[in-house]
């Protein structure tokens, strides 16, 4: 009995073992499209024909039979559920679809219930997103990389501004949001967006048109559906849209659709002429090329009239991908088994039959393995990243001319745009700079190879409102008013001259902000600007940080930096004058210090510098002649260099109690803020003064300074300007106005008519001489008759002791005048008696010859010649005493 039970055991666990290993003989995997669309038809036939090439693979699913079910969603969201729950009721374990991306946000909630794995080819909706629906897999490339590169394409031309022209539903939304965010990363931005409800009539399509045109930009970007997109261009060309200085961008639909026509209408084709489209990269192959012939075969057997596209090529892979994750999930000896969901039950008289929904156990296990293929296709590499993406998804840009297409680019999220293929950028370094961003040439519709300036200015009969500031003060530079005749001023005659230089018409209305009593909040101005109330502002607004984060600024038309105005006070000068910029103390102290500085270059050269050694009392003249010298020039001496700048003498006369504020870097207290809005308050409060109620200095822009000193001649600037700003007009953000305005300026600048403008509102005769009035102060000769007489006494006596010296060395010289030196052997033989008398000795000052002969002597020489004839003379007086005291001994022998 034992035995028999251990039989029974051994033969069960053998009977498992068998039913675990053992594979199914066919896998059921569902298909939902819509059979009658233009992607439906390309990707219907692939399908079958990756299914029939899948079954006759000897690896992939070896004796397993891949079955496929397909349901038609009709392109209806609700028939397309009722779809997606009949096929689930056939116990899929992974469905390849469907091609809509409204679809897919209903279905994805079934397959997370069902735990059905979901890869569809042509939902490209960037919000179906991994976290939302688990179950979701994209075997194409989302929209969120599509509209990056229509941002891409709009940056290189340089356009700010573009019309988003969408159809109303998940796909169309999602799509437009997307591009809103991407443009936004290049600085631009979608001006308008022009909705278009699913499935309408030509005329719901032709008045969204209509009022797109409406608007300033002529850059649009259309983001519909292939099956009812080329009625919109057949309503464009009705509308003249399709002519010279209009841009369309396309995404890819339209690629579906031109490469789905086997025999393109020329009459269609006359419709899109210069519009940009994207179409998938899909690189050249051989597998692809089969695949396309064999295709076509297979078209042409059954007579299907439309061609293949992209999307074929994505759900032939697609097909591929869910039988190799099958596969893989087989081998890991996972069994195909489904169980029931207990909330799913009909209840009383319900015929839905929930209860036949079953939930498929090994659903997590599959949509892993489909994370982890890594397969290369027909589309190329087919991998997908963290996000549950295709890795590097890639577009042709292409360029609608004559009865066909031509290649302009590519577009990668590697390495952005360019004209060689992505594959030969992916062996290279990843390089999205501006530099490497590079298209050819393109033919914009109208046939014109010009890139269109993208804009103009609004054919909705509004004109452009511009804000003018009306305040009590400073009319010259704007004067606001109503209407455009009562406007006037220097900044309005800049801004009518650069609009007249615009290449198109702009009509401006005028209006006025303020009271004219007190002066309008500037930044209020700008932030009507900002919020779309006004256009433009024009008037004195400066360019600021604050106001240019939310308002654009045209180029500067005039400076405007911050400067100081103080009263000139004018004061007799006097000969002293120079000694006024430093006091007593600060002269003692300069005075001190070039003593000292003596010193110190004493105790550094005196061993070294033959100048620095002598006597004592040499050295110490010696020390303060060079102090005195330092003032007023470099002594260059071996190994030192000493300068000092003598230019300390303040050539105006002004109150300097402003110098706080510039100490402080415009930081001073309120309290000692005094606001002045007109220019007779800034005339009384700097006479006033601050003793009496004043100011002691003003501190304004420069424009508005040169208006008050034009009338004003006894103030003055004092030092320079210590801001460099700049006065600008005001438009809304990203305006392209703002760029055709500050080129207007460059030109009015290059003219001369800028200056003109200028010198019209800013010269006044009255106050033109800088001696006008009370002028400046200028420090004349007899300022400095004093330093120049000390100078020149200095000098005097110099060469006056230097002379001195010289008479007397030349007294000295001709008192010791030389005699002609004599042989000895005559000498001896001299008695005393023939010696014959010496010649008078010439005049001291025979001739102002000789004595600048001796002056141009060097000292040295002099101090030779002089110690020689010494010398010599007393060589002779010795000879001549000898000769005496011979004389005297023969006399004396005599006498004897």
């Amino acid at each position: 009995m034992g035995a028999h039970r251990l039989l029974v055991l051994c033969l069960t666990l053998a009977a498992a073992a068998a039913a675990v290993g053992q594979r199914p003989s066919t896998v059921t995997v569902g298909a939902l499209f819509t059979y009658e669309s233009i992607i439906g038809r390309a990707a219907r036939l692939a399908i079958e024909l990756a299914v029939d090439d899948v079954n006759a693979d000897t690896v992939v699913l070896a004796g397993t039979n891949l079955k496929l079910i397909t349901h038609d969603t009709n392109c209806s969201s609700f028939l397309g559920t009722i779809e997606a729950l009949e096929l689930m009721e056939k116990k899929v374990i992974a469905v390849i679809g469907p091609q809509s991306s409204g679809i897919s946000h209903v279905i994805s909630h079934v397959v997370n219930e069902l735990h059905v794995p979901l890869l569809s080819f042509a939902a490209t909706d960037s919000t179906l997103s991994a976290s939302e629906y688990p179950y979701f897999l994209r075997g194409t490339i989302s929209d969120y990389f599509q509209m990056h590169a229509v941002a891409s394409i709009v940056d290189y031309y340089q356009w700010k501004q573009v019309t988003a022209i969408f159809v109303d539903d998940d796909y169309g939304r999602s799509g437009v949001s997307v591009l809103g965010d991407a443009l936004a990363a290049k600085r631009a931005r979608i001006s308008y967006k022009a909705t278009i409800p699913p499935n309408s009539e030509e005329d719901v399509i032709t008045d969204v048109l209509f009022r797109a045109n409406m608007m300033e930009s002529r850059v649009f970007v259309v983001h519909v559906n292939p099956d009812t997109g080329m009625r919109l261009f057949s309503i464009a060309k009705k509308l003249q849209m399709m002519t010279s200085g209009y841009v369309w961008i396309v995404t890819d639909w339209l690629a579906a659709v031109l490469d789905s026509s086997r025999s393109r209408d020329l009459n269609d084709m006359s419709h899109i002429q210069g519009i940009i489209f994207l179409r998938h990269h899909t690189p050249d192959s051989d597998a692809k090329t089969k695949f396309i012939s064999k295709w076509n075969n297979v078209a042409r057997n059954r007579s299907i009239d439309s061609a293949l596209n992209s999307y074929g090529f994505y759900a032939y892979d697609s097909v591929w991908i869910v039988a190799r994750a099958i596969d893989r999930f087989l081998n890991s000896g996972q069994q195909i088994n489904f169980s029931t969901d207990p909330r799913l039950h009909d209840s009383n008289g319900s015929t839905l039959r929930l209860s036949t929904l079953k939930i498929f156990d090994g659903g997590e296990q599959l949509l892993q393995q489909l994370l982890l293929t890594n397969i290369t296709g027909l589309t190329g590499q087919v991998r997908f990243d963290s996000d549950r993406n295709l890795v590097q998804p890639a577009y042709d840009i292409l360029n609608v001319g004559g009865s066909g297409s031509r290649l302009i680019g590519y577009w990668s999220n590697y390495s952005g745009l360019s004209v060689a293929s992505p594959e030969i950028l992916y062996r290279k370094p990843p390089n999205t700079s501006t530099s490497a961003q590079r298209l050819y040439s393109v033919v914009w519709p109208g046939d014109t190879t010009t890139k269109p300036r993208g804009w103009v200015f609004p054919n909705n009969g509004q004109p452009l409102r511009v804000g003018v500031p009306n305040k009590p003060s400073f009319k010259e530079l704007v004067s606001g008013g109503t209407g455009h005749d009562n406007v006037s001023g220097y900044n309005i005659d800049i801004f009518n001259a650069a609009i007249k230089l615009l290449p198109y018409p702009v009509s401006c209305q005028f209006i006025s902000i303020g009271d004219g009593i007190s002066n309008p909040n500037y930044d209020n101005i700008i932030s009507r600007v900002s919020t779309n109330h006004l256009d433009a502002a024009v008037g004195d607004f400066s360019i600021v940080r604050n106001r240019t984060k939310i308002a654009e600024f045209t180029q500067p038309y005039i400076e405007a930096g911050l400067v100081i105005v103080a009263p000139v006070r004018r004061e007799n000068s006097s000969a002293w004058a120079f000694l006024k910029p430093f006091t007593v103390e600060m002269w003692g102290v300069t005075g001190a210090l070039f003593l000292f500085v003596g010193v110190v270059v004493w105790i550094l050269e005196h061993r070294t510098n033959v100048e620095f050694r002598g006597s004592p009392q040499q050295q110490v003249r010696t020390i303060f002649w060079f102090s005195f010298s330092t003032m007023f020039f470099a002594h260059r001496h071996r190994n030192c260099s000493w300068a000092f700048c003598a230019n300390h003498m303040d050539v105006r006369r002004a109150d300097h109690q402003f110098k706080n504020y510039l100490i402080q870097e415009l930081n001073i207290a309120e309290s000692r803020l005094v606001p002045l809005s007109t220019v007779q308050e800034y005339a009384d409060a700097l006479n006033r003064g601050p003793k009496n109620g004043g100011v002691a200095a003003i501190v304004d822009e420069m424009p508005y300074v040169k208006i008050f000193l034009s009338s004003h001649c006894n103030f003055r600037i004092v030092g320079q300007e210590f801001t460099k700003e700049g006065w600008g007009f005001a438009f809304q953000r990203d305006s392209p106005l703002a760029t055709d305005l500050s080129t207007a300026i460059l030109e009015l600048s290059e003219s001369g008519q800028l200056l003109r403008i200028h010198d019209k509102w800013f010269t006044d005769p009255s106050c033109g001489s800088e001696d006008s009035g009370v002028g400046a102060v200028r420090l004349s000769l007899g300022s400095f008759w004093g330093l120049f007489m000390v100078c020149a006494l200095i000098c005097f006596f110099a060469v006056m002791v230097f002379f001195a010296r010289v008479c007397w060395q030349y007294s000295k010289y001709s008192s010791s005048e030389a005699v002609e030196p004599v042989d000895a052997t005559a000498v001896t033989t001299v008695i005393v008696g023939e010696i014959q008398p010496t010649k008078p000795k010439p005049t001291r000052l025979a001739s102002v010859k000789e004595l600048m002969q001796f002056v141009d002597k060097k000292e040295e020489e002099i101090k030779k010649i002089m110690e020689r004839r010494s010398s010599i003379k007393d060589t002779r007086a010795a000879r001549s005493s000898d000769s005496s005291e011979k004389k005297v001994l023969a006399d004396f022998k005599s006498f004897r």
